[in-house]
């Protein structure tokens, strides 16, 4: 298949392998930015074929993870009520909120339904009139434009009665805030290709310059990892700190101009929690003003809602790349996918659901381990 066997040669595996020993002198801490990166490496166990020192610490690339509890809650008060029909995909419905899920509220009679675009959503609300249908917008900006494009369409349809609950999120702003951090180890990035694809990478280069980090733009098969960290290392033992793409096969430089101008028409930066981190200026989107009406938080109303963290869960130093997820001691035991305390552990693109998959159970960090060489 084009574009995927290809990128999971073993041949070609080993010859970047060999390539990365051969010009890494020190140790180095590459950050994948992306959840479904992080999976690759997992399951494919890149981060055990590589050489001693240099480690991959894990961000906060998983869009699931990254929505505050506060959010949750308002998705599950809106979907507990009397009239609503609320749309979400199937990874958010187990995601913990203070509480409760969004499955105990379908258990408890809610109109949860789990759907497989934002478009499945507005036709649900072509199709019942007399329903509120709400849409649970969240993810990074590769899902904005659909939702945005969703929203553009009610409007121009005259479908009054479909409504998105935002929580959307921006990758450059939180690139800067793991930087500013005191605690921050990251000496380069491996930007996600698919944010990238829709937004370009203009955003970029300030960032590597301010903070002398080389950014590398990465695909998600085995190959496209291992090239992405080929060029990281070869900036850093360089001294170099550029931007750097490595998909340029789905990455234009300028990004996709129709998904940015409908981003541009339907929402409007703003500050945005992210779960388990906190708030970080200017790293998320709303609605704007023009479409204000269409926003269920404001529909709905749902304020003064009190959210309270589990106290064992430290889903957000995961998040943060401060601790791997088997350093948690509710990792495996008091926290599963069954049982999550945090949504580290449900989300497909979470870190501790990455790890509890591919039997990681009871690693510790930095152990030499037997992986075996699928790339």
């Amino acid at each position: 298949m084009k574009y995927l066997e290809e990128f999971r040669n073993p041949e070609v595996g080993r010859r970047l392998l060999d390539e990365i020993r051969t010009m890494v002198t020190r140790p180095w801490s590459i950050m994948e930015v992306c959840g479904g990166q992080t999976h690759t490496i997992i399951r494919h166990g890149i981060d055990q074929l590589l050489p001693p020192g240099v480690e991959l610490i894990h961000g906060p690339g998983c869009p699931v993870c990254v929505t505050p509890l506060e959010v949750i809650d308002k998705a599950l008060a809106i979907a507990a009520r009397p009239g609503v029909i609320f749309c979400s995909f199937g990874d958010m419905l187990r995601v913990p909120g203070t509480d409760r899920d969004l499955f105990r509220v379908r258990s408890e009679g809610g109109d949860v339904r789990v759907v497989y675009s934002p478009l499945d959503a507005l036709a649900i609300a072509r199709d019942n009139p007399d329903r509120e249908v709400v849409f649970f917008g969240i993810g990074f900006e590769t899902t904005a434009p659909p939702n945005a494009m969703t929203v553009y369409q009610a409007r121009r349809l005259g479908i009054r009665n479909f409504s998105l609950l935002v929580s959307h999120v921006r990758v450059p702003p939180a690139i800067e805030a793991i930087m500013r951090s005191p605690d921050c180890r990251v000496q380069g990035f491996l930007a996600a290709g698919h944010v990238c694809s829709v937004m370009g990478v203009d955003e970029y280069p300030d960032l590597a310059e301010r903070y002398r980090v080389p950014i590398v733009v990465t695909g998600f098969e085995p190959l496209d990892i291992l090239e992405g960290i080929r060029r990281t290392i070869h900036q850093l033992e360089r001294g170099e700190h550029t931007v750097d793409n490595a998909y340029a096969r789905a990455v234009r430089a300028e990004g996709n101009p129709a998904a940015k101008a409908m981003l541009a028409d339907v929402f409007e930066v703003t500050d945005r929690a992210w779960r388990g981190i906190g708030v970080i200026p200017d790293s998320g989107w709303r609605l704007s003003a023009r479409y204000r009406d269409q926003d269920a938080e404001y529909r709905f109303d749902v304020t003064g809602i009190a959210t309270l963290e589990p106290a064992e869960c430290r889903s957000g130093e995961v998040l943060q790349g401060l601790l791997k997820p088997n350093e948690c001691a509710a990792f495996g035991t008091t926290c599963t996918p069954r049982n999550p305390l945090g949504a580290t552990m449900v989300s497909s693109e979470g870190a501790c659901a990455a790890y509890y998959l591919y039997r990681r159970l009871d690693a510790v960090a930095g152990a030499p381990q037997e992986a075996t060489p699928v790339v």
